[in-house]
């Protein structure tokens, strides 16, 4: 039961046309460091006045990394936990508490929402979009519900792409190894009328299966097809208009333990799961003047995950307006309202029944934020809140108060302290879940309609320095303190008339309290103009009540980057990671996921303009290794070495 069954437990450098890729040597860090971020306060901010732990990937290290996936480019980011569990499936999470579908970490594309309300997580096999058309992914390590709301709890990551008029002309990449067999983006860019612009684009790709530590065949690869298009209309200088939408198709394969009455108790299938789905979304920016914005939002988003005997649809209607002004000359505002219909159909079969099988709900916002300059251009307070209303569990407020000190240009001191709140999964309701079966004990999972929200209290604390005009430092720490976590409770064991198993029922309950803190680092060095070094290290602490028995987030983690520009535009790009040991569930107990290091390494050589060639390792450290559980199977995935060729082509 693959569907739903185990489902519970930088600003872009390229202005103007792509056909001409930027060197890094050619980004002073003072460009690096002055990136413009949006999703802190929902308007331009400097990333290095940013009051946040915030990272930003920019599209010059898409290029370098040589990953061919969004889950797999967020390694990069220092403090995130990103742990891929076979060919097709990632456990990513801020701060702890990461899981196949880690419920706590809000996930955009373009300003939409891709966090399911079914499983409260994100799927993350089917956010996939051209990675040459990403102009920067930022990723806030910490909560961000005071301006987006409900389960933007330990983070947000905005994938933001760019504009069809940065995209003209043609490209074409194909991407050939040991996991791509092979991946190919075809894509171009026109103009339809003065000022109005288009692109277009199509993906494939094969991705062959990884295999387990005795070396059998984890049935888990997959392929996926992927078009969609873009129109940009800058009408004047005042109004901005944007359409876009996305279809895909994916058959992603995974082994899955169903649980039967009947010996061995156990039936071990390989699965295939069906997805699909496409997005529709709209944006008009209406510009007053340098402080005034009005912002216009609309988005329909349909998807269907699942396999042949059970299956999830979701469908979203969105509308969003948001509107900044400045009050005085020392207040910046901005707020905004938002409608969301949902609506949750599930097909359910001998494993698992939600019940209703079919379900919507609507939510309703308002936020405001207001951005006061204590002192011109050293200090800042900022003061907002979010006001929300669903039918699950009612009215809930999530405030926060942030201060940026800078004394200097080239330091920044901040603080923040913010609440948050994650609301209860469709499942969490409503699942009944038929988990394991030793006779004569049947053990069942059952949801509870009256969980109440999870809620957070953090505070954090952070410092960004540049001693030098080469080199610059981040640090951040933080404290949190989550109630009402939910957590399933083992309840009275019963009989199943007339004459079934003793069932012992496992429920949903708001019971577990915990308390999280840890720091991360990253540093930026640009050893010479031809040479760049970034590092980042991270450390977590957790307690938990009542104790979990397992560990999903590794205690320490440490990364560090090099890229070199060599003569006759040869790059050569390489990367170490160090993962700390976790100790996840597996099956109905825990099991070890040892410590380890990757390293992965690119050369890539542009020859002319319009044509880069590029060879990538990645895991070149070991054969294979561990990195995470699966929900669906006691079978431990191993994570291959994979080497691979690649060819982009602008025309």
């Amino acid at each position: 039961m693959a569907g739903i069954g185990l489902l519970l437990a930088a600003e872009s450098r390229t202005n103007g046309a792509t056909n001409a890729v930027p060197d890094a040597a050619d980004l002073s860090l003072e460009q690096l460091i002055n990136i413009q971020v949006t999703s802190v306060s929902k308007k331009e901010t400097d990333l290095f006045t940013a009051p946040a732990a915030i990272y930003v990937i920019t599209q010059e290290d898409i290029r370098r990394s040589g990953m061919n996936s969004i889950p797999e480019l967020l390694r990069m980011v220092p403090g995130l936990e990103v742990a891929r569990i076979d060919a097709n499936h990632w456990a990513i999470s801020s701060r702890g508490f990461n899981d196949q579908y880690a419920n706590k970490l809000l996930v955009l594309i373009d300003g939409r929402t891709v966090y399911s309300p079914v499983t409260a997580g994100v799927f993350w096999n089917v956010q996939d979009v051209p990675l040459d058309d990403i102009d920067r992914i930022e990723v806030i390590r910490g909560p961000g519900a005071t301006l987006w709301g409900a389960n933007a709890v330990n983070g947000v990551i905005n994938i933001i792409t760019k504009s069809a008029k940065d995209t003209q002309g043609g490209l074409a990449t194909v991407t050939y190894g040991t996991e791509d067999q092979p991946s190919t983006t075809v894509q171009y860019g026109g103009h339809l009328a003065t000022n109005l612009f288009y692109r277009a684009y199509t993906t494939y790709f094969n991705r062959d299966n990884f295999s387990d530590s005795t070396g059998k065949d984890a049935a888990d690869a997959w392929d996926a097809i992927r078009g969609g298009c873009r129109i940009d209309w800058d009408k004047s200088d005042e109004n901005k208009f944007t359409l876009q939408g996305d279809y895909y198709r994916s058959d992603a394969g995974e082994i899955v333990d169903e649980t039967t009455l009947t010996p061995p108790f156990v039936n071990r299938v390989n699965a295939v799961d069906h997805d699909n789905g496409e997005n529709v979304l709209g944006r008009w920016t209406h510009n007053f003047s340098d402080t005034s914005q009005l912002n216009l939002q609309m988005y329909y988003d349909h998807s269907e995950e699942g396999e042949e005997s059970s299956d999830i649809k979701n469908s979203t209607y969105d509308f969003d307006v948001q509107q900044r002004f400045a009050l005085g000359t020392r207040q910046d505002i901005v707020l905004g309202a938002g409608y969301r219909y949902l609506t949750e159909e599930t097909r359910p079969d001998f494993f698992v029944t939600l019940t209703p099988d079919s379900d919507h709900e609507q939510l309703f916002n308002t936020f405001l934020q207001d951005d006061i300059t204590v002192v011109r251009d050293r200090l800042h307070f900022i003061l907002g809140s979010k006001l929300e209303h669903n039918d699950v569990t009612g009215f809930e407020l999530e405030p926060s108060g942030r201060l940026a000190w800078t004394p200097t240009e080239k330091q920044t001191i901040w603080a923040a302290v913010s609440r948050a709140v994650r609301t209860p999964s469709y499942l969490e309701q409503d699942i009944l879940e038929n988990r394991s079966f030793t006779p004569p004990v049947l053990v069942s999972v059952f949801g509870n309609p009256n969980l109440k929200s999870e809620d957070l209290i953090a505070y954090e604390l952070g410092y960004r320095i540049k001693p030098t005009e080469r080199l610059s430092f981040d640090v951040s720490t933080f404290y949190n303190v989550y109630d009402n976590l939910i957590t399933p409770v083992q309840g009275a064991p019963f009989f199943e008339p007339p004459a079934g198993p003793v069932v012992v029922p496992l429920t949903f309950e708001n019971i577990s309290h915990a308390e999280t803190y840890g720091a991360e680092v990253s540093a930026e060095w640009s050893v010479t103009d031809n040479w760049k070094l970034t590092a980042g290290y991270s450390f977590l602490q957790t307690h938990q009540d009542p104790n979990p028995g397992y560990i999903n987030n590794p205690q320490n983690q440490f990364q560090i980057h090099s890229y070199i520009d060599l003569p006759h535009h040869v790059e050569l790009d390489g990367a170490v990671y160090y993962v700390d040991q976790i100790s996840p569930v597996l099956g109905n107990a825990t099991t070890s996921i040892p410590s380890y290091i990757r390293v992965d390494f690119g050369v890539t050589w542009r020859p002319t303009k319009s044509l880069e060639l590029g060879i990538f390792g990645q895991n070149l450290a070991d054969c294979s290794h561990p990195e995470f559980t699966s929900y669906t199977t006691t079978v431990v995935t191993e994570i291959p070495r994979n080497v691979m060729g690649r060819i982009t082509w602008h025309f």
